[in-house]
């Protein structure tokens, strides 16, 4: 777990004068793209079940009679950090939501304005040590998971899985955990990785959990001490090998300026790597906002 800005940038390519430079200056000057879309939600069958990327890691999952948001955020700013490109869709074009999966604590991923004007989220799951930061934030109930700690609720059920990352918010909260999620319902498996590294477990996930579609990162990863914490295109691939899934939904990745590489480096890579290794018919790369139908 990094303790300090020097061990979270452990390069001397990445000193404060750098992390000023390509994370903030650059996205300054970089115009916001993308545009707001009115989804429309599908009509599903039981056995259905319907993605929408909203962009970063955050998705809204829908079945029949479920709707469930994992990792939602739809600020155009964290802290400095600029939105490089708006969310697919707005806060008031969301469903009622059932379920909210949050992965980790970090402000990328649990976003506590976003959480505050969400439409009546009934269940908040999230790893060890996090329900503290939830108990304002209007859910219903809240639930806190270790590794391979199981939550069901009717007929679903969620699971949280490890990964190699890190759960502090700040310096000084390392009792927090982190996570991936399965969740099961009518039948289906998803699995989000939530943020991690490439590690041997992802092999155990894939034979305890049996993933169909893996919603996993691909953006971050440079300099090359980042890989550390958070994955390539590379190791995503390796990953969904690993877990033996039909679909690898990319995310993490366009959303912003979190590392050296180009906003649109990941995608084209990941393309790439499919083509090469005969998966582009297992891929599928969302477009943020449109709804799709697994």
């Amino acid at each position: 777990m990094p303790r300090t800005f020097k061990d979270f940038t452990p390069t001397k390519a990445f000193n404060p004068r750098t992390f000023f430079r390509e994370m903030v200056w650059k996205a300054l000057l970089t115009p916001r793209i993308g545009q707001h879309k009115r989804p429309e939600f599908p009509k599903l069958t039981p056995g259905q079940v319907a993605l929408t990327w909203i962009g970063h890691a955050s998705f809204l999952v829908q079945f029949t009679n479920l709707n469930v948001l994992i990792d939602p955020n739809f600020a155009n700013w964290l802290f400095l950090l600029k939105r490089i490109k708006r969310s697919g869709l707005k806060i008031d074009h969301l469903p009622p939501i059932d379920l909210v999966l949050l992965t980790h604590a970090h402000f990328d991923h649990f976003h506590k304005p976003t959480l505050r004007r969400l439409p009546h989220p009934k269940i908040g799951v999230m790893p060890w040590g996090v329900g503290d930061l939830a108990h304002d934030l209007g859910f219903e109930r809240i639930i806190e998971l270790d590794w391979w700690e199981s939550f069901s609720h009717g007929d679903w059920k969620v699971t949280l899985t490890p990964c190699k990352h890190w759960g502090a918010r700040v310096l000084r909260d390392e009792h927090r955990g982190y996570g991936g999620f399965l969740l099961e319902h009518q039948g289906r498996r998803i699995y989000h990785a939530g943020d991690s590294a490439y590690f041997d477990g992802f092999k155990q996930i894939g034979e305890q959990c049996q993933p169909e579609i893996a919603l996993l990162p691909i953006g971050a990863y440079r300099p090359e001490a980042f890989r550390n914490v958070h994955m390539g295109p590379d190791e995503a691939v390796k990953v969904f090998r690993d877990l033996r899934a039909k679909w690898l939904v990319p995310m993490h990745y366009g959303t912003f300026k979190l590392s050296f590489e180009a906003m649109d480096e990941p995608p084209r890579w990941l393309r790439e790597i499919a083509h090469r290794d005969g998966i582009t018919h297992n891929l599928k790369i969302l477009e943020e906002g449109t709804p799709v139908i697994f």
